[in-house]
């Protein structure tokens, strides 16, 4: 029960300290909104995202068509809000795989250090030593451009963000007296991970998981962009910024409003994480 009781006093303590940063509030607003979105998207869209009508087609915004219409007389904002369930998909489907990849395979190599920590550490330098969008497109060329294997190639690409900062956590954790005492006492190694090493990571594990999800989108919107992403007639906000590029001079608003919805989500994310880095990082409290 105190515990439990510590528990909620440092959770309210945390929650506290994040509302008083202005930004990270922005940050969550912003999040909390694509959230509303992508499940009101049905509710919230005036058109269908598939519906085309080429009398319409390249109709700039207007009350009727507030984004405006694309080359087949698609409403953009129906499509932009359809897209977001593609992008949040895609930031939760691929932060869980290269979570679950760095977090194992960081906490082993960490933890039991000598070959396996040199396995892991040459596992992490040759995958950082690959620009991320290279290794992206090759993953995709091979297995085929489809939402599911974006969503693969991203989780495999980025796991060596969470590998390399779960392993110095656990590096500097396992030499703590409290994990040399469970050993001491006769407690196995996976019972210390378990119970003691990987609660003692959750902090800065929720930090990047925040800005990872903005990288899944951005790395999402340039596959899409390239045409190895989801493909059509699926609404991602990248496949909607490659059809309007041939459309700059005539009708920009195809473009510019998927793009500034790409870089507001993607703040949002990043201004969250640097929020809950000050809220959880106990040098940084006041």
């Amino acid at each position: 029960m105190v515990k439990k009781a510590q528990l909620r006093s440092e959770i309210s303590i945390i929650f506290l300290r994040l509302r008083r940063d202005k930004m990270a509030v922005f940050g969550l607003t912003v999040i909390g909104t694509l959230c509303l979105m992508a499940v009101l998207a049905p509710f919230l869209a005036p058109y269908p995202y598939e519906k085309q009508n080429l009398l319409i087609a390249l109709e700039p915004p207007s009350l009727k068509h507030i984004f405006g219409t694309d080359e087949f007389g698609r409403d953009i904002f129906s499509r932009i809000l359809y897209g977001s369930r593609i992008s949040i998909v895609v930031a939760v489907g691929s932060s869980f795989i290269s979570g679950i990849i760095g977090i194992v395979l960081g906490t082993i190599g960490g933890y039991f250090g000598k070959r396996i920590d040199y396995i892991v550490t040459t596992l992490i330098d040759v995958t950082w030593s690959f620009p991320t969008m290279l290794l992206a497109l090759v993953f995709v060329a091979i297995t085929g451009p489809s939402l599911r294997n974006v969503i693969i190639a991203i989780g495999v690409i980025y796991w060596a963000q969470y590998g390399r900062l779960i392993r110095s956590q656990v590096l500097s954790i396992r030499e703590a007296e409290f994990i040399q005492a469970s050993g001491a006492m006769g407690a196995r190694h996976f019972h210390i991970i378990l119970r003691h090493v990987l609660p003692n990571v959750i902090a800065p594990t929720i930090v990047l998981i925040s800005l990872s999800m903005g990288y899944a989108i951005t790395t999402e919107a340039m596959l899409s962009f390239l045409g190895v992403g989801t493909q059509p007639p699926m609404p991602s906000w990248g496949l909607i910024l490659a059809n309007g590029r041939n459309y700059m001079t005539n009708a920009p608003w195809i473009t510019i409003f998927p793009g500034l919805v790409i870089f507001i989500v993607v703040l949002g994310f990043n201004l969250l994480g640097d929020g809950l880095r000050d809220a959880l990082d106990p040098y940084l409290r006041e």
